[in-house]
């Protein structure tokens, strides 16, 4: 008999509401561009600022040399920069700061939440999470550089970086702001003459293509593009009985963390008010945790407060424990002063927990680390990041309720074979993992009518086969763990403790035929041997890669060769130099014909995964597997050849024993994955045909070529 899982789907409703997609569009694929590069390597083009405008400093020291301001050329003063569907009903003049107020100032004592108030762009889950940036300053002048000015060296330009699908990208933007009147008409600082703020907003506005693709969001989305932290979600109705214990160890910790309160699906594009003077569909910032001694004891000794701040810069908080309110006699004057010393503007209000809870529907916390908050110790993590796509007739099958196509879904193998170092019960050992899917450029893509799909994913215990999971498996067999629910937010994640083995994940939209790119993070614990090896390949990395911070294919034979010497189960010379180019080819996505350290991250993890099949095949401990084994060692990493195929890998890579070594192992793969990743790029129907011209011909042999070297 088939298994049935019920799969259950909730809908977070963004604060402040997105546009609408446009009329008589209902179905937006993701399309490759005319640039056969750009399509194999499928990267978000307006987060290479670093790469395309050079370095920040070289860019500002050569304006400053000319005496000329920047003005950027991927981010015009003009309509294309603020929005893409309707004008807005302001005339905008962009103006520089220097042309706004005498002695502009950068950042004044110090960059803080009183230094953001929301204009007339609907991105208050924006400022909310910048409001909780400011709370720690190791976090913010990671986002906001300090090395910047008004005075000193200015050319008019100015960067900011952001934690972006894995990676830290530095955004550059010349100091041009819309303006009506003289006045900023989007984010500003109470202060006429900072503009941090603005300028921030102006750089996050540009990795997303306009200043409206900024409008409407959840507050979790900005706070990991902060941080590159892991979030949590808590619905009210559902919230643990230990949620004030979670908030509290989440400021310790210097996690982000902001609330808000749904809208009705009637009202779903507008802000109202509650009787109260809360605002729904509104983001707040929470920026402090209190509890007081009340002097009246009656049942309850203590009252345990929520500090939260309103981006618009003002506080509409009427219930108890609003800066009038008759609350404020019942406690001492020593906790009043405490609590008058945490409140630094006006936009700020105490609200006790209990009401907090009541009016409250909504909280978004970002941590740092997988830790759980509600448990005081601290672990160290290893996290594998895998990127993928859904693809339409392909490999985008939905969730489980369609099951003719779920088993199509991407599937991902996972590991486990250490416990955790302190299980909570040692008659039930388990490893503990967070798994954290996000899908990527959704907000970009608002511009052709794109909203978030509604993502989640489930995980299945693996029963012996090492192939690609078939339909009848996921019918007859239950998952081991799953997202408590599907639901349209970038991320979904959860945590999970499961008993030593192997296991596939599979990511998944809930409806089918939805194409996407997406991550999957998974978090576990590691103990100090498995961190040890992560410093070893830096260190050797770091020497070898000079001043540039990347190395070429030369360069990337030597790191392999010292890297796969610290492994004593394998021998091998390492690789030669035909293979380590052709690694280039695999994983160089900036086009440089070298790696950098992340991309060396990603090329080694998979050659990991790799050297998992090899060990398998190679019974023998002979660091050579037979040319017979190879077709189940290809099917095991997932691809899948026809006969004639498997005959040119023996003759290609076998030697007269017919045997093939790790190095040819390895190359093979890599030329494979390679082979495979350009096909989908060309395969933009997802139906696993394509279908060229001859100058398509041409130029797949000419890139082809070009990024293998020799076939």
């Amino acid at each position: 008999m088939a298994l049935v899982e019920e799969t259950s789907v909730k809908v977070a409703l963004e604060t402040e509401a997105s546009p609408d997609v446009p009329e008589g569009k209902t179905d937006y694929p993701f399309t490759a561009s005319n640039s056969i590069y750009t399509a194999i390597l499928s990267r978000n083009e307006a987060v290479k600022d670093a790469k395309r405008l050079k370095n920040f400093l070289e860019l500002r020291d050569k304006y400053v040399h000319k005496k000329v301001l920047f003005e950027d050329p991927l981010f015009p003063p003009n309509d294309s920069s603020l929005w893409y569907s309707s004008k807005f009903p302001i005339e905008f003049e962009w103006k520089r700061p220097t042309e706004i107020c005498d002695n502009p100032q950068f950042i004044i004592d110090g960059a803080s939440r009183t230094d953001i108030c929301q204009g007339e762009l609907g991105d208050c889950w924006l400022l909310a999470a910048i409001a909780c940036l400011t709370l720690n300053d190791k976090l913010l002048y990671r986002v906001i550089p300090s090395d910047q000015s008004f005075t000193e060296n200015y050319a008019g330009i100015f960067h900011f970086q952001f934690w972006r699908y894995g990676e830290w990208v530095d955004v550059v933007v010349d100091d041009r702001i819309p303006t009506s009147n003289n006045q900023l008409v989007f984010t500003k600082s109470f202060r006429k003459n900072e503009f941090w703020s603005a300028l921030l907003e102006k750089a996050y506005a540009k990795l997303h293509g306009s200043y409206e693709a900024l409008k409407g969001g959840n507050t979790l989305e900005a706070m990991e593009d902060f941080t590159g932290g892991v979030t949590e979600f808590f619905e009210m109705s559902e919230a643990p009985k230990e949620l004030y214990k979670i908030m509290k160890k989440a400021l310790e910790r210097g996690s982000l963390m902001g609330c808000s309160i749904d809208v009705s699906q009637s009202a779903l594009h507008c802000e109202t008010e509650t009787a109260n003077g809360l605002v729904r569909g509104h983001a707040y910032s929470i920026t402090a945790l209190e509890e007081c001694d009340k002097l009246k004891v009656t049942k309850d000794t203590k009252i345990r407060l929520v500090q939260m701040r309103n981006p618009w810069g003002m506080v509409l908080w009427k219930g108890p424990w609003n800066a009038k309110s008759k609350e404020w006699s019942t406690i001492s004057s020593s906790d009043k002063a405490r609590l008058k010393k945490k409140t630094v503007e006006t936009s700020e209000t105490w609200i006790s927990f209990e009401d907090f809870k009541k009016n409250f529907t909504k909280l978004e916390i970002c941590n740092l680390t997988p830790d759980t908050l509600l448990d005081d110790r601290s672990h160290s993590w290893t996290v594998a990041v895998n990127e993928g796509r859904w693809v339409r007739g392909s490999s985008a099958g939905g969730c489980r309720n369609f099951p003719d196509t779920f088993w199509t879904n991407p599937q991902y193998r996972m590991r486990l074979y250490e416990e955790d170092d302190d299980p909570d019960d040692p008659e039930h050992v388990a490893c503990t993992v967070m798994v954290a899917l996000m899908q990527k450029g959704r907000r970009k893509d608002r511009s052709k009518g794109a909203k978030l799909y509604t993502i989640g994913f489930s995980i299945y215990e693996m029963i012996g086969s090492q192939q690609h999971l078939q339909k009848d498996f996921f019918l007859y067999n239950a998952s081991k763990a799953k997202c408590k629910s599907y639901i349209n937010l970038r991320e979904v994640s959860e945590r999970f403790c499961l008993p030593p083995g192997e296991y596939v994940i599979i990511p998944s939209t809930f409806d089918p035929h939805e194409e996407g790119e997406f991550i999957l993070r998974v978090f576990s614990e590691k103990n100090s041997t498995s961190d040890g090896e992560h410093k070893m390949f830096r260190a050797i990395y770091q020497q070898i890669a000079g001043e540039d911070m990347q190395i070429c294919a030369n360069e990337l034979k030597v790191v392999m060769k010292r890297v796969l010497e610290k492994h004593n189960d394998m021998k091998t010379d390492g690789f030669s130099l035909e293979s380590c180019r052709s690694m280039i080819a695999l994983m160089d996505t900036d086009g440089t014909g070298k790696l950098n350290l992340q991309e060396f991250k990603h090329l080694w993890s998979k050659i990991k995964a790799w050297q998992l099949i090899f060990k398998k095949y190679d019974k023998d401990k002979s660091s050579t597997i037979s040319s017979f084994e190879m077709r189940n060692a290809v099917n095991d990493a997932g691809f899948r050849l026809n006969n004639q195929l498997y005959d040119i890998i023996t003759m290609r890579y076998a030697d007269e024993h017919l045997n093939i070594d790790f190095d040819s192992f390895i190359c093979c793969f890599v030329r494979l994955e390679g082979m495979f990743r350009t096909f989908h790029a060309f395969d933009k129907n997802g139906d696993g045909t394509i279908k060229l011209n001859v100058l398509e011909v041409k130029r797949s042999r000419h890139v082809h070529t070009k990024r293998n070297s020799v076939h």
